[in-house]
């Protein structure tokens, strides 16, 4: 009797172990799951190097919340888009994003988190210089609803040059 409580203990325990927050046991993301990211990943990058906010957004929840280097915060498809066509048309009207590395951990089989290492060039003083390029690094939730891979948190930040990945 004890090695059978024992065994149903353990197999409760893993059971437990494998459900998600709200108890539901789902399936493991997959290779597939982590595709799919990173094309969320390249096309946003891509959207931004071509300065095209609605393009950018369509890989949004609507809820999405957008933090920029400078610690600008913007809610929502409609202010994230208004805020990126504000930038495309100032301080980078001339900005590209290039990719250097991408790390994906998946929390449970719909979120995932994404941290984004980037070269970004092309930026624009207010005075009309061209600034240096620079990395950025930024950290993406995304989530999984019906079926497509969609950002709902994204916050960037200057990496540093002594911590730069080297």
């Amino acid at each position: 009797m004890v090695r059978q409580s024992l065994v149903l203990l353990i197999v409760a325990l893993g059971v437990f172990a494998a459900s998600d927050s709200a108890g539901q046991v789902g399936p493991p993301a997959t290779r597939n799951d982590e595709e799919a990211i990173k094309h969320v990943i390249a096309a946003t990058t891509d959207a931004f190097s071509r300065h095209d906010a609605k393009a950018w957004v369509m890989f949004c929840t609507p809820d999405a919340q957008l933090v920029t280097v400078r610690g600008e915060s913007m809610n929502g498809v409609g202010e994230i888009e208004q805020g990126l066509t504000t930038i495309f048309q100032t301080r980078g009207r001339t900005a590209t994003l290039k990719t250097l590395d991408v790390a994906v951990r998946f929390i449970r089989p719909d979120v995932a988190l994404a941290h984004v290492t980037n070269q970004l060039s092309g930026l624009v003083s207010p005075e009309g210089q061209t600034l240096p390029s620079h990395q950025e690094l930024s950290i993406r939730v995304l989530v999984k609803d019906q079926g497509a891979w969609r950002i709902t948190a994204f916050h960037n930040t200057i990496v540093q040059k002594s911590s730069a990945r080297r």
